[in-house]
């Protein structure tokens, strides 16, 4: 151990992507490539002698007590835990939440000793991982608020990867078999169905580890939402929702030392006439069994909302992946005169 192969392979991985900034510390851990890159895992990561690296990812991260930062780190898988080592930037943003993050050692701040934090998820603790929609993200639950991480991919390759790698790492893990389950009688097995909870699609591993994928029921609800924003101008019935992926807005700061651009988490959704950006919750839906309370804002907030009709012209950027887009939209004052003189004069 390690073979050549799954040297190569996490060397390969061990890419941070280009348009995500990373502090000095995850940088010198993108320059390590094969055998160094596993040393320094046993050194300084793992927790215990005889475990092995299995899988290495670069992706945002949102933890359930601090929702509204993403975060960049390299997540590590082993035989014994999840572990994601976080950009240092990460323990200042968000003061409040000191007691989450340990600062005993914020003296190393102002000498040449770059600190990273690492959390680690055991995967004895894991409970259930929650694949989003189209696999562009998923959420890992442990038994604590404390235990609840989404990993915002962008990528369904990068989810399917790391999905497989994991439920082949939980096949090895000796754990006691589930109960025998308990004969229903006729009332519990009919009354226990208005909980009010959207039944996905699960898969119970082995390992008694849930993997929960959404079902239709969701894209409908998602149809349903857009709908509803478009102020009932479209027949809910024929709208389709022909794109959902995660992207960034680029937003340029102007006057800066050299014109930098800060990029905006969003959840772009075309339908068959108009394009929208949404500000999604990744992280609280479905909702945790520990939850005492709904979270405080709702899984999807319009941010933005264009008619494909006013759209211009689309620019592409020639940079490799990712790809950036600009659409430009036709200023029109009065959206809806067009609109109210069409449907007069021209049909039902």
């Amino acid at each position: 151990y390690p073979s050549e192969f799954l040297m190569q392979k996490i060397t390969e991985d061990n890419q941070v992507p280009v348009h995500l900034h990373v502090s000095v510390s995850l940088q010198y851990v993108a320059g390590l490539k094969g055998r160094a890159l596993v040393e320094f895992f046993h050194s300084n990561i793992a927790e215990v002698e005889n475990e092995e690296l299995r899988h290495l990812m670069w992706s945002s991260v949102l933890f359930y007590k601090t929702p509204n930062v993403e975060v960049m780190a390299c997540v590590l898988l082993s035989t014994k835990a999840i572990y994601f080592l976080l950009d240092d930037s990460f323990i200042h943003a968000d003061e409040h939440q000191s007691d989450f993050w340990n600062k005993e050692n914020s003296d190393c701040e102002n000498s040449s000793f770059h600190l990273s934090c690492c959390f680690v998820l055991k995967l004895n603790d894991l409970q259930s991982v929650n694949v989003g929609l189209f696999d562009q993200y998923f959420r890992i639950t442990g038994h604590s608020a404390d235990h609840i991480v989404t990993c915002l991919t962008r990528d369904s390759y990068n989810t399917h990867t790391f999905i497989q790698q994991l439920m082949a790492v939980l096949s090895l893990l000796a754990r006691t078999p589930s109960p025998e389950p308990v004969d229903k009688d006729f009332y519990s097995e009919f009354g226990s169905k208005n909980t009010g909870k959207m039944e996905n699609y699960e898969l119970i591993h082995s390992s008694r580890v849930k993997f929960i994928y959404p079902n239709e029921e969701e894209i409908g609800d998602l149809a349903f939402l857009v709908a509803e924003k478009m102020d009932g101008l479209t027949n809910l019935p024929s709208l389709n929702i022909l794109l959902y992926v995660l992207a960034f807005r680029v937003n340029h700061v102007e006057g800066s030392a050299q014109n930098t651009s800060s990029l905006q988490p969003k959840t772009l959704i075309l339908t068959s006439s108009d394009l929208f950006l949404f500000d999604e919750d990744y992280i609280s839906y479905p909702l945790p069994e520990f939850a005492k309370e709904p979270p405080k804002r709702d899984k999807y907030q319009l941010a933005d909302g264009r008619r494909i009709r006013d759209l211009d012209r689309v620019l592409m950027g020639y940079q490799t992946y990712p790809q950036a887009l600009t659409f430009v939209f036709d200023d029109v004052q009065n959206q809806d005169l067009m609109q109210n003189l069409t449907l007069d004069h021209f049909g039902e």
